[in-house]
């Protein structure tokens, strides 16, 4: 099962994680931005708003595209954990 849910389909190699793509880096810094600079109001709102549709894309990436189940599970929970955080709002 482990090599079912690991292995990368294309490489043949074992993948649990990767280097970050462009929305992964957009969500990363925009919470960095958050936690040195503690904005409030509106630039706190631009920064969440902008951090989980980073974390959005990222995850409906790793849904489609993912190389692994493990990838696509990945993706799958955090899409849920961004789609019910907003509804929660």
């Amino acid at each position: 099962m482990i090599d079912w849910l690991f292995r990368d389909r294309t490489t043949g190699r074992l993948t649990i994680a990767q280097r970050p793509n462009a929305p992964l880096l957009v969500f990363l810094a925009a919470v960095a931005l958050r936690w040195i600079l503690r904005p409030s109001g509106t630039w706190g709102s631009v920064l969440t708003g902008v951090g989980a549709a980073g974390l959005a894309v990222w995850s409906g990436d790793e849904v489609i595209r993912g190389v692994n189940p493990w990838r696509r599970l990945l993706g799958g929970g955090v899409l849920t954990a961004v789609v019910v955080g907003a509804l929660a709002r």
